[in-house]
């Protein structure tokens, strides 16, 4: 089964519990944390988090894009992550990061930016829930798909069968095709979904 995560990036934020139902049949929400630092844009933190927390049901899919994802753990799953994925080249130590969001009994990913190899994830593969694979460079919303991502994604479907594989970055109906015949089984959408009409029949287009 395809999961669908609309990225909250792309909503409208002067009246989130609307977009919120605009978007209720996803299966999750991904909501991109950024620090400034680690990418050159900053977005919103846990205050968001907890304020929208009660307001749906939907999977909490929290990607950080900060320097130190080690240090905010605990702060995101009390602001209600189910899974947080951070960056293997941030500066906190992969293995103390899996390790801490397990404790918690989250969900535990690493994502790559598009310059890192996809053989750097293999020594962790075995301890993560989900890889998330940026298609774009991590820090804005709406740039191009990079067609480097689905030679990543076929290899690490290849050596993790049964792992959830995230796509992250210019997807829409095209690209997303392309992607979960690579081997993806999730996908990241911020403006294709948030940005239509109707974004229940964008979300199932990309299902389709």
């Amino acid at each position: 089964m395809i999961r669908i995560s609309p990225s909250l990036l792309a909503a409208d934020f002067s009246r989130l519990d609307r977009e919120l139902d605009r978007v209720s049949d996803a299966d999750a929400l991904h909501l991109d944390v950024m620090d400034g630092i680690f990418v050159p844009n900053i977005s919103f933190g846990p205050p968001v988090l907890q304020s929208i927390r009660p307001k749906t049901s939907l999977f909490f899919d929290v990607h950080l894009m900060i320097t130190h994802p080690l240090d905010y753990i605990e702060t995101f799953v009390k602001c209600g992550a189910d899974c947080i994925t951070f960056h293997l080249e941030s500066d906190s130590d992969p293995l103390k990061t899996i390790e801490k969001i397990h404790s918690f009994g989250k969900q535990a990913g690493i994502s790559i930016r598009p310059a890192t190899a996809p053989e750097a994830v293999l020594p962790f593969l075995s301890k993560l829930d989900m890889v998330l694979v940026m298609s774009v460079e991590p820090g804005f919303g709406g740039q191009k798909f990079m067609e480097s991502a689905l030679e990543k994604i076929r290899f690490l479907r290849s050596a993790a069968p049964d792992m959830t594989l995230n796509v992250d970055g210019g997807i829409n109906a095209d690209t997303g095709r392309r992607c979960v015949e690579a081997g993806a089984n999730m996908l990241v959408a911020g403006s294709y979904v948030f940005g239509a009409q109707d974004p229940s029949a964008a979300i199932a287009s990309l299902r389709d």
